[in-house]
């Protein structure tokens, strides 16, 4: 049985199919633009059920209603070709995705903690557990896990990376630093670690740190996907922001943060989040907010994550689309009244409900929605640094800064 670049074994007799399967890993872990090439092997090799299973990963990343739609397919192959033959791991791959698919990110994760009990060194599984966790808000099985991929992995960078970002989403910013700095020296090209340096830093209120640690780092970004590459300035800017450069934050989000990849879910929250926190700096995002809403509307019905859905209604509403606002939240009413996980019902309702209200200015709609929450929002999902925009939405100092005109 061949093995891919990370010595995983890969059920194939291609070559050429095996290193694709790394690839696949290595560029997903970069966050690089070149994870569909995943395609290609998995129709040189039908038979090979990893990346068939892999090309619905490729589809799940895109966190719609229609990737999903387009990841079925691939499923079904890998479910076909897994009846010929796969490992243990690749099965449990296949588990997890389709449990990514129906939306049972818990489910999902049950079947990446039992791929790592065995597999350690498969940090294709890792990233996935994480991105997992940090959409169920599990900060300490978050730690656990990367802390167990380290001890495997500790001649690689990525695991340092994902480890830092862990500790701090965590709170434990000191260990964060040094492990997310040393990530970068063994690999300068991981975003992820970068970001989790900066993610330190803006927990820390170092601003200027933070500047100073992204900006030469910038130049490295040029090869990553458009959600990392806007993110990165995303961050960026809110440094510049923090230290009240609010035209320099302006300019990133027209030229860096929004416009890369206008349709992907990611890119959507960057900007609308950013261009929030403008606003409560007195800046007036303007016909900013209809071009957003153009292209947040489609998703409207997904309910793929309620951190996109808050994003989604914060932007519908700044731009004064009621009707979409009202099916937006009828939509999600319907989905936390059956939905197994509580957190739709307890938390994104009624979040849902206090950032439409924030965004259409009743302050103590939103205070009276929103505050009650806070202990508990991370367990919709979003990272500290996102998860900070919804606490700025309590400061009433920030309110009175909006401007007139919108």
């Amino acid at each position: 049985m061949l093995q891919d670049c990370f010595g995983l074994p890969v059920t194939t007799d291609a070559p050429e199919v095996a290193a694709a399967a790394g690839a696949f890993a290595e560029e997903v872990l970069s966050h690089g633009q070149r994870a569909a090439a995943i395609l290609e092997a998995a129709e040189l090799d039908p038979q090979a059920p990893l990346p068939q299973a892999l090309a619905a990963a490729l589809f799940l990343f895109l966190q719609t209603a229609d990737g999903v739609q387009r990841a079925r397919p691939w499923l079904a192959r890998a479910h076909a070709a897994a009846a010929r033959g796969a490992t243990r791991r690749e099965m449990l791959l296949i588990e997890a995705l389709e449990a990514w698919a129906a939306r049972r990110p818990e489910q999902a994760l049950a079947a990446h903690l039992e791929i790592a009990r065995y597999w350690p060194r498969d940090l294709l599984n890792a990233k996935l557990a994480q991105v997992h966790q940090l959409n169920l808000g599990d900060r300490a099985g978050m730690v656990a896990f990367s802390s167990a991929t380290l001890r495997a992995c500790a001649d690689l960078g990525f695991a340092w990376g994902l480890h830092a970002f862990a500790l701090e989403q965590a709170g434990e910013l000191e260990a964060a630093l040094l492990i997310g700095e040393r990530a970068v020296a063994m690999n300068r090209n991981d975003p992820w670690a970068q970001h989790a340096v900066a993610h330190v830093h803006e927990a820390r209120g170092a601003h200027a740190a933070g500047i100073d640690w992204l900006e030469p780092l910038a130049p490295t970004w040029d090869r990553c996907s458009s959600f990392m590459l806007t993110h990165q300035w995303w961050h960026l800017a809110l440094f510049h922001l923090a230290r009240g450069d609010a035209g320099r934050a302006l300019a990133l989000y027209d030229q860096r943060v929004w416009g890369v990849r206008k349709a992907y879910v990611q890119d959507q929250v960057n900007a609308v989040s950013l261009l929030a926190r403008l606003e409560a700096l007195g800046v007036d995002g303007g016909a900013r907010w209809q071009d957003l809403a153009a292209h947040v509307r489609p998703r409207i019905h997904d309910r793929q994550n309620a951190f996109l859905d808050l994003h989604f209604a914060y932007a519908l509403a700044r731009a004064g689309d009621d009707a979409a606002v009202a099916e937006l939240l009828d939509g999600l009413a319907a989905h936390a009244a059956t939905a197994s996980a509580p957190a739709w019902r307890e938390l994104a309702l009624p979040a849902a409900r206090g950032v439409v209200a924030h965004a259409r200015r009743r302050w103590q709609e939103a205070q009276r929605e929103l505050q009650p929450l806070m202990a508990r929002l991370h367990l919709i999902g979003g990272s500290t640094a996102q998860q900070g925009w919804f606490r700025q939405m309590l400061e009433p100092a920030r309110a009175a800064a909006w401007p007139v005109a919108a």
